[in-house]
């Protein structure tokens, strides 16, 4: 048991260590505006992609949540920061520009480098800017699209599919193929949140049941790897709750009916789910892109199936 004398002294131990604290953070706070950007900084930074940049660049943010940065960093360039970005493809991008804040707290610009390196060539030195760098790779992890379905929703043929083979129709209203049924019943291009990803994907919740929600898109070119893409959106993909239903994804061959490709989606799966074929070279195709869930509850899927290059060493 501890002694009068220990307990007598027990708040001053307290108040010293709360005054340490107090301390720090008041060190903290004072050094802290030294390691933000200032607007120059940001206007210097924003000039020299609006200078050098390229229509296909990418600006990716490190740390990831620096998000001041957008505000100045012009339009025209798409500007990539979540939760482990730094490991993120971004394969539509040809080039990347790295906009970091390396001495920010906490920024393990190692851990960054073991992430986004590998595949990525610098082409130039590091500019800075203040607080700010800027930096400039070549993504060997780019793959051309040739074709993606979120871009040609406007043209697909949308409908319900039952086990049968039997369709009722989802007629495009000039924004949405919108299905017979619950409002939630329809197909457009939107931007949601795969476990902190954003993505621009289609909005494709499956109606329940055996039947189908189906998107069927013609001259889809071959010769290509065919990606299929989605997962369930915001918090609804976690829960493990033993109602729920394995979503499925799919994209059949429309004329033969072969299975290309297939994704599951069990609950408590989260995260962008992708599959990919190369299809043999030949005529343009025309696929079905569907997805079904016997109970659809809390089964919100966003997808999205594109043509890419075929990846490196892969032949059609």
């Amino acid at each position: 048991m501890p002694s009068p004398k220990a307990l007598r002294a027990l708040p001053l131990v307290e108040l010293g260590a709360l005054l340490l604290v107090a301390l720090l953070c008041l060190v903290f706070q004072l050094r802290l505006p030294g390691r933000l950007p200032t607007d120059a900084d940001e206007r210097a930074m924003a000039d020299v992609l609006a200078r050098d940049a390229r229509p296909g660049d990418a600006v990716l943010l490190f740390p990831w949540w620096t998000e001041r940065a957008r505000l100045f960093v012009p339009s025209s360039v798409p500007v990539y920061g979540w939760l482990e970005s730094d490991g993120a493809d971004l394969s539509a991008h040809p080039r990347i520009w790295v906009l970091g804040q390396p001495e920010l707290p906490r920024s393990d610009v190692g851990a960054f480098d073991a992430a986004f390196l590998p595949g990525r060539k610098a082409l130039g030195p590091e500019s800075r800017m203040g607080p700010l760098s800027l930096r400039l790779y070549e993504n060997g992890r780019y793959r051309p699209r040739h074709w993606v379905a979120s871009e040609s929703a406007n043209a697909a043929h949308v409908y319900l599919e039952q086990p049968d083979g039997s369709r009722r129709d989802c007629p495009f209203d000039g924004r949405v193929h919108r299905c017979p049924g619950p409002p939630h019943l329809y197909v457009a291009p939107e931007w949601h949140e795969i476990l902190y990803e954003p993505r621009h994907c289609l909005w494709m919740h499956a109606p329940g049941g055996a039947q189908r929600l189906v998107a069927e898109f013609a001259n889809v070119p071959s010769g290509m790897g065919l990606r299929l893409e989605g997962g369930i959106i915001f918090e609804f993909a976690h829960s493990k709750d033993p109602r729920l239903s394995t979503s499925y994804l799919g994209v059949d061959d429309a004329a033969s009916g072969e299975r290309l490709l297939d994704v599951p989606i069990p609950p408590g799966r989260e995260g962008v789910q992708k599959a990919e074929v190369v299809l043999p070279p030949g005529p343009p195709r025309t696929v079905k892109v569907w997805v079904q869930a016997d109970n659809a509850e809390s089964r919100q899927v966003c997808l999205d199936v594109m043509a890419l290059e075929p990846a490196v060493g892969v032949k059609p």
